[in-house]
């Protein structure tokens, strides 16, 4: 079983930077992919970057693009995801999963097995 743990959340104003890292734990980790969302009430939770584990290749949400950098520490189990020039439409609750390989394409939410708590994001305008 794997454990999850988002850390790094916080207030910022617009145009601000903030790193989440996401700490992760079990006696099997060893996933194929792992990744960010976010999510705002009401609303789905929404892809915003995920990296593959072994080769570390890279792939964002437009909404990320030019922005948001995600990256791990193979050594530390950890993944992190660097947040600039933030908008207040980048509130919002930030998810950090953890996947096997899958068919099923990585920006969609079924393609992780595990979760974390959730890190919540705000920006001030």
């Amino acid at each position: 079983q794997v454990q999850l743990e988002e850390s790094g959340g916080g207030l910022v104003q617009t145009g601000g930077s903030l790193r989440l890292s996401c700490a992760a734990s079990g006696q099997t980790f060893s996933p194929f992919r792992m990744a960010w969302f976010r999510q705002t009430p009401g609303k789905e939770r929404e892809f915003v970057a995920a990296i593959m584990w072994e080769v570390g290749r890279t792939f964002y949400a437009d909404a990320a693009k030019g922005r948001f950098t995600i990256s791990r520490d193979a050594a530390k189990n950890t993944v992190l995801l660097e947040l600039n020039s933030l908008k207040p439409e980048d509130t919002a609750v930030y998810y950090c999963a953890s996947g096997p390989r899958t068919f099923v394409a990585l920006d969609t939410s079924r393609a992780y097995d595990s979760w974390g708590q959730g890190t919540q994001v705000t920006v001030s305008s």
